[in-house]
């Protein structure tokens, strides 16, 4: 069983700055691959950046490539999610997601999720 919790949610105005972190229970946090997903009223459920178990491979979306970052500290147990310039359009839940499968993790398909943190971009 493996549980995550988000935080590092909040209000910012655009063009501002947020880090997300995910911290998840378990022994072998490192065989997870995880990601980051939002969902804002209105809009399809949307992956926007994932990382393997190792580090070694990272994938953004082209909606935040250039301005958001994902990391991992295994020691940690720890996910981060650096949001750069944040747009309006960033508004959204963002929650933490982990599979034991790098690329089904890409297609949308997890085993475990978080709660979700608000982001919440002002004008």
């Amino acid at each position: 069983q493996v549980q995550l919790v988000e935080s590092g949610g909040g209000l910012v105005q655009a063009g501002g700055s947020l880090r997300l972190s995910c911290v998840a229970s378990g022994r072998t946090f490192s065989n997870y691959a995880m990601g980051w997903f939002r969902q804002a009223p209105g809009k399809e459920r949307e992956l926007v950046a994932a990382i393997s178990g190792n580090g070694g491979s990272t994938y953004g979306a082209d909606s935040v490539k250039g301005r958001f970052i994902i990391s991992r500290d295994n020691a940690k147990n720890t996910m981060y999610l650096q949001m750069n310039n944040l747009k309006l359009e960033d508004t959204a839940v963002y929650y933490c997601t982990g599979d034991f499968n790098y690329f089904r993790l890409r297609r949308g398909l997890y085993d475990y999720w978080g709660q979700g943190t608000q982001v919440t971009v002002s004008s």
